[in-house]
């Protein structure tokens, strides 16, 4: 976000541009509080309350900012992300009342990646100011943690493999006096075999390995996050095609959720005992690389014949679940950018969600539809298990038909997660193709909010 400076900040009275939001309905009756001239201005900017539409006012020797939403009364994240995208910098009140939920856009639309290329003409902050002094801090922390989640994914993949996720994990221990273990080499072969499986054909400087930190009381619940780490996806010896191959750098995008609901976790204190473990592999070719057909041990002592190789990430995310059901976890939250079925089914905007429990998958909806990032249930059902039957292993790894790939994937997890653990699953794209007010093009969080806001209203803060 820009300059990295908090651009939510308490409304003491300082001098601050005025930001008016008005809808279709209202704006003919706002305009008529206006001068003749001010009318002017705005229908010359063919201004007419339309969402996200921005209309710069002259008045006297300054001027204040009116911005289109659909409901004034009732605001949403994203409906003052325009204002924040476009307007000058400088710092800004609304007029009419709190921002509320909108802080959030506000904040998440001056997000920029810079990393590899400068912007042309940048852009100085906008400051929001807000009397709601309390919200300040979890409205910044929330923002960062989806801003964090766009770095990692739009980092590429030479500069974002299983080093880069172990420094990200690394750095989140430090901050918050957490614990981190790593498990890399022949440790890895022997306790995560298919962590390591997968990983093996990749050069040395992107070696496959494991984090798990934890944090908090032992006496409290245990809760573990659970993040798949593909830092790369050629598909194997399965290759995808260059296509396919395009945005296979998003492919640790569910690490790079887990990472920042961890963050989150921590910096609000939740009484937890939190356990997150994050897989990093590249999934890459080489005279090494598991084949079609092969046979893998699992850390739970499982048999899964590799049907497809590209199915890679449901093979790491089922050792680092079963080990964190070792935990006897009161909750396992995993993300991943799992499968392509997920994404033909809801496209990119909303998340597929796979629960056990009816009740958790009720409290991840309601929080993400309270906070513009509603996930979509989709179904575990029995039926379709014998579709990874395998004639000389416990299971395979892939389904031979092209039927509910989203909810086959989860099958397999679901063999890997302990016997009554209450476990939620979020397919997660980790993209957006096309730019939205507050969400620019590239790496993003889905279900990231959703996931958080159940947690803050399961555990409370301390």
């Amino acid at each position: 976000m820009a300059d990295n400076q908090p651009l939510i900040q308490p409304d003491r009275g300082q001098d601050a541009i005025s930001l008016h939001l008005v809808n279709r309905d209202g704006y003919p009756g706002w305009l008529k509080k206006l001068s003749a001239s001010q009318r002017a201005a705005l229908d010359a900017q063919k201004f007419d309350g339309s969402g996200y539409q921005v209309g710069i006012v002259p008045d006297g020797d300054g001027w204040f900012a009116v911005g289109g939403v659909g409901n004034p009364a009732d605001l949403s994240s994203w409906c003052m992300a325009k204002l924040a995208e476009s307007l000058p910098e400088g710092t800004y009140r609304r007029a009419e009342g709190e921002p509320g939920p909108a802080v959030h856009g506000w904040q998440t639309a001056q997000y920029v990646f810079d990393r590899y290329k400068k912007a042309d003409r940048p852009v100085g902050p906008r400051v929001l100011l807000t009397k709601d002094v309390k919200a300040i801090d979890p409205a910044i922390a929330e923002a960062q943690a989806v801003c964090l989640v766009r770095d990692l994914v739009n980092t590429p993949a030479e500069d974002m493999g299983p080093a880069a996720l172990e420094e990200q994990c690394e750095k989140l221990a430090k901050e918050h006096s957490a614990k981190l273990t790593v498990t890399k080499g022949d440790t890895l072969e022997q306790e995560y075999p298919m962590v390591h499986a997968v990983g093996r054909a990749a050069a040395r400087h992107h070696a496959p390995r494991i984090m798990h930190l934890t944090w908090g009381k032992e006496s409290d619940p245990v809760l573990a996050i659970v993040g798949k780490g593909v830092c790369f996806d050629s598909g194997g010896l399965d290759v995808k095609s260059s296509t396919g191959m395009l945005l296979m750098k998003k492919d640790m995008g569910g690490a790079a959720h887990a990472i920042a609901l961890a963050g989150l976790v921590m910096g609000a204190g939740l009484p937890v005992r939190l356990h997150l473990l994050v897989p990093a592999v590249e999934n890459a070719i080489s005279s090494n690389s598991f084949r079609p057909g092969d046979v893998l041990k699992t850390r739970k002592g499982l048999t899964v014949e590799i049907g497809n190789t590209d199915a890679e990430g449901r093979l790491i995310l089922g050792d680092a679940l079963q080990r964190a059901s070792e935990e006897k976890p009161e909750l396992i939250i995993d993300f991943a950018t799992l499968t392509g079925a997920a994404r033909v089914a809801l496209g990119p905007d909303y998340p597929a969600l796979m629960t056990r429990e009816d009740a958790t998958a009720e409290e991840l909806i309601a929080a993400g539809k309270a906070h513009d990032d509603e996930p979509w249930r989709l179904p575990l059902p029995d039926a379709y298990r014998e579709w990874l039957n395998s004639d000389i292993a416990d299971t395979n790894n892939a389904h031979g038909n092209a039927f509910a790939g989203a909810s086959v994937a989860g099958l397999f997890l679901d063999r890997f997660v302990g016997e009554g653990i209450d476990w939620a699953h979020f397919d997660t794209f980790a993209w957006r193709p096309q730019p939205k007010p507050g969400r620019p093009k590239g790496g993003d969080a889905y279900g990231l909010r959703a996931a958080w806001h159940m947690l803050r209203g399961r555990f409370g803060e301390a």
